[in-house]
């Protein structure tokens, strides 16, 4: 059994440990019950969102504060929703590895997935602050009138779409972009999933509107999200441009420079997999079921991008060293 979910992990390398003790042997056990159903991959992503997304409602009904019981059973079932959700979003991928069937919309789609889940979620969380906000008023000595409520809220509505746009987004994508970077030297042009922008941007002008509507919506927004990779590592693009220029592709990028990179990527996979899902999703259900959802945009804003920044700066480094080197 062990060895089959190693089979549909993305590699080892990439993969954190709580995801190979919980959520893959879990993912593992819907996407066989999903390939015997005959259930596509990409359904699969779109239920993850419905799932995610409808944990939201739950959350913003969650403070025991002011509704004391229901409080706590709404915060347990939204949790439980966001988890049975991140184990249909590992279980996609791990159907489409068991069954080969990879999509390009199903890249898009998995990329979108918790995106779709966090938008709500801190929309709703936005709505729990203005529905209960009286410890918080409380502490601050701020009068709690209509007026002030709504200013407060204003506030609170600026300060989760910069910890949702301005910093949640890009941490993940950078993570995602960088782990995709690993398994491009690790297992090559098909082992990852490190698309480009100029690629994109192809297949969406060769793309005709007529019955694509919807598709060319998706490649537009996919277009953006791989030029905001791109945009935050210059010096990965000018080494990527420079090994495709002295030898193609990665079947003929020497065995030694691909180890090389790997050694000096792999540490940083531990910080990839913070930024993503587990401990946002850990440090949410703990400051939802204890009522303080500000410390979890501290939380996100302070510390989640000194993570991203350190990073980055990093990987950067890695790259301009090799690029020097070649």
């Amino acid at each position: 059994m062990n060895e089959n979910v190693k089979f549909t992990y993305k590699s080892n390398d990439t993969e954190e440990w709580l995801d190979k003790v919980w959520t893959r042997p879990i993912g593992y056990q819907w996407a066989l019950l999903f390939k015997r159903l005959n259930i596509h991959p990409n359904t699969v992503t779109i239920l993850s969102m419905i799932l995610g997304a409808s944990s939201a409602l739950f959350f913003a009904h969650g403070s025991w504060r002011t509704e004391g019981i229901n409080g706590l059973l709404y915060n347990l079932i939204a949790i439980l929703l966001l988890s049975w959700a991140n184990f249909y979003d590992s279980a996609d991928g791990q159907l489409a590895r068991m069954t080969g069937q990879k999509t390009q919309l199903g890249r898009i789609l998995d990329g979108a997935a918790s995106e779709v889940w966090f938008i709500l979620i801190y929309l709703s969380l936005v709505y729990r602050f203005y529905q209960h906000h009286t410890l918080e008023f409380w502490l601050l000595h701020i009068p709690d009138n209509e007026q002030n409520t709504w200013i407060a809220t204003l506030i609170y509505l600026g300060i989760v779409l910069y910890a949702g746009f301005g910093c949640h987004s890009r941490q993940c994508g950078l993570a995602d972009y960088y782990r995709q970077i690993h398994l491009y030297f690790l297992k090559g042009e098909t082992g990852s999933e490190l698309d480009n922008s100029t690629q994109q941007q192809k297949i969406y002008n060769e793309t005709p509107w007529k019955g694509n509507f919807l598709w060319k919506i998706f490649l537009k927004t996919y277009i953006n999200y791989t030029k905001t990779q791109e945009i935050q590592t210059p010096h990965f693009q000018q080494l990527l441009k420079k090994l495709q220029k002295k030898y193609g592709s990665t079947t003929h990028i020497p065995q030694t420079f691909r180890d090389n990179f790997r050694t000096h990527s792999l540490p940083l996979m531990k910080w990839t997999n913070i930024l993503t899902f587990n401990t946002r999703a850990i440090l949410l259900y703990t400051t939802c079921l204890f009522d303080l959802l500000w410390l979890y945009f501290v939380f996100e804003i302070a510390m989640m991008t000194t993570i991203y920044y350190y990073m980055r700066h990093h990987h950067e480094q890695i790259c301009k060293k090799l690029f020097n080197k070649l």
